[in-house]
């Protein structure tokens, strides 16, 4: 019988790579806790109808890559594909929006029906960002601020770079779409394939084109800041010199689009030249509309989503994985003889009360004083600890280092102690 394999682009995260996750969002964790953001969880599964109405109908994402199912029920579902949706309709569902300020924060699994590639699958996973009830650019400011504090954190500050722009109001976005729209007729047959389906469906999108001979024919398109609302011009510009005064080094990319219909105002993407074509690694910004869209009261809202397996490929590339995130044991325990082997989890268990934070494995399944000395050295423990009869006798352990260092009998009564100067010293 053939075995079953794991769908592809929807990859398992094996044991060797946890760690490095770990890391990564343990990182975010902390960072996110001392901005003062609160976390949310989600489900992964929406009403279909959700992203339909924030994302856009003719947008890639619901034409194309949406997962959509039938229920027993004949309600049309979608697992996720992006979080900011699920997070407005679950915020507003629980009234934690109205008249307040929120600063929320979530991580899951999303899904994309796309060509799998390097850094981009069909099961992905991401870390969002998502603030309401603030109209200023003070928050757009703090969101770039916080990340470049991220990257600092992670050691990738030299490999990230920022752009930003503002796509101003609806009514100035629509202004600029017909001018693109009409200047854009003109060259249809020069077109790339993508650009010429997006020109009826999704003309800012065109903006993105990694085509050469469309971005040849852009030079001379209609730029959007000439058509920016003189709100949006103030806001964009009260951003750039907060951003000056706090030190964020960013450019001015008046071609940058965001590919969901729901974002107004500011957009940025943090980006890296680390992971070939796969290089953005942070990206978002205001969506003052989408509350209001989905069904609730005006409410201003922004927020950015950064994609975690594209930061961890990142990390591993430019070797930024500190040597201590590992899954190592600290110590390992096994024993010689049928009367030791049954005090062996007592032990441990004792060892764990005394050492908290200290990673403790017993060995189980028996075997020779050999074999369990090659686990013992293939978990990564630095010590292993040998109970036998005689040393049960004698009220004793056998502390063997094994990385280098000189092998102990230590009283029962010492023995945490002993420990914790051996790591201490190491």
């Amino acid at each position: 019988m053939a075995k079953i394999q794991a769908i592809r682009g929807m990859n398992d995260i094996l044991p060797a790579q946890t760690p490095t996750w770990q890391y990564l969002e343990r990182t975010v964790r902390t960072l996110l806790h001392s901005y003062g953001y609160s976390e949310i969880r989600m489900p992964v599964v929406e009403q279909t109808e959700l992203f339909k109405r924030s994302i856009g109908e003719v947008t890639d994402i619901v034409e194309k890559e949406m997962y959509t199912f039938e229920d027993r029920n004949g309600d049309s579902l979608t697992l996720r594909p992006e979080g900011t949706a699920g997070c407005v309709r679950a915020a507003e569902e629980h009234g934690l929006l109205f008249n307040q300020t929120r600063k929320l924060w979530y991580t899951g699994p999303m899904f994309r029906y796309e060509r799998p590639q390097k850094g981009r699958y069909r099961q992905f996973h991401q870390i969002g960002v998502e603030c309401f009830g603030m109209t200023g650019p003070d928050i757009d400011a703090e969101l770039l601020i916080m990340t470049a504090r991220l990257w600092r954190a992670l050691g990738l500050a030299d490999n990230a770079r920022l752009e930003i722009n503002s796509l101003g109001t609806a009514e100035a976005r629509k202004q600029f779409r017909d001018a693109l729209v009409s200047y854009l007729s003109q060259y249809r047959d020069k077109l790339d394939e993508d650009s010429r389906r997006r020109l009826d469906s999704n003309p800012l999108r065109i903006l993105d084109s990694k085509d050469a001979n469309t971005q040849a024919l852009l030079a001379d398109a209609p730029a959007l800041a000439d058509f920016l609302d003189d709100d949006s011009k103030a806001h964009f510009e009260r951003l750039k010199v907060l951003l000056d005064n706090a030190g964020v080094s960013y450019t001015v990319n008046p071609r940058l689009v965001r590919g969901l219909d729901y974002y107004g105002k500011t957009v940025f993407e943090w980006i890296t030249e680390s992971l070939g074509a796969q290089g953005t690694i942070c990206a978002g910004g205001r969506y003052d509309g989408l509350v209001e869209q989905l069904g609730g009261r005006s409410t201003p809202a922004v927020g950015f989503a950064m994609g975690v397996e594209r930061l961890i490929l990142l990390l591993e590339t430019l070797e930024l994985v500190p040597a201590e995130v590992n899954d190592d044991a600290d110590i390992y325990l096994l024993a010689m003889g049928e009367r030791a082997e049954q005090q062996l989890l007592v032990l441990a268990e004792s060892l764990r009360d005394a050492l908290p934070g200290r990673s403790v494995v017993t060995h189980c399944g028996g075997g020779s004083f050999k074999s369990q000395m090659k686990k013992a050295d293939r978990s990564g423990a630095r010590l292993a600890l040998i109970i036998g009869d005689n040393e049960l006798d004698n009220g004793v352990v056998t502390v063997k280092p094994l990385r280098g260092g000189e092998q102990l009998e230590v009283p029962l009564a010492n023995l945490s102690n002993t420990i914790t100067e051996a790591f201490d010293n190491a």
